[in-house]
């Protein structure tokens, strides 16, 4: 047996002697290290070509990582497609935005169900800041189009607000997922 470890074996081993407590603190930073990446990546595309193409170059990379972040939440729930609602719902909770936002699922039925970002963090660092509301409705609309497709692809999604556009003081965003036979 050599004394040589795999890169990454030492960073996972530790990990197992942690508390919970250690373990939720750690996936809330590594949720927060993620988003500040995703915003970086944004910014920096924007400050060198503009915010259409930032926009653009946004909604393509989601169009894929929604996909890879929803078969894994399913894998790791030991789920299979075509869940319906329930399965949406559920997999909504796990997403890395769950563990920075405060959102919400309602007027949920065996067909449809709304979701509600309450309370997003880059937004409302934008705000506080001063700055406009962050234009990402062509983005989420991929976004969650996709990721409720990789769910169940009977999932039609629907973009009830979403900045630019116009929205409710009491949430940032809303989308309706309604399955279709």
């Amino acid at each position: 047996m050599s004394n040589v470890e795999r890169v990454g074996d030492e960073g996972v081993s530790l990990l197992y002697n942690l508390s919970k407590e250690e373990l939720v603190k750690i996936i809330v930073d590594d949720a927060k290290n993620w988003l500040a990446h995703d915003g970086l990546w944004f910014q920096a595309i924007e400050k060198r070509y503009g915010m259409d193409v930032a926009v653009d170059a946004d909604i393509e990379a989601w169009r894929y990582f929604t996909v890879i972040e929803a078969k894994r939440i399913m894998e790791r729930l030991g789920m299979k497609p075509g869940g319906g609602i329930p399965a949406l719902v559920e997999c909504l909770k796990h997403r890395f935005y769950a563990r920075l936002n405060l959102q919400e699922s309602s007027e949920v039925t065996d067909t449809r169900v709304v979701f509600k970002m309450l309370d997003c963090r880059v937004q409302s660092a934008r705000k506080r800041k001063g700055l406009a509301d962050h234009p990402c409705k062509s983005v989420g609309i991929v976004e969650y189009g996709e990721f409720a497709k990789t769910i169940d692809p009977r999932f039609s999604t629907r973009c009830i607000a979403c900045p630019p556009d116009p929205h409710p003081e009491d949430y940032w965003c809303a989308w309706e997922f309604t399955l279709v036979e």
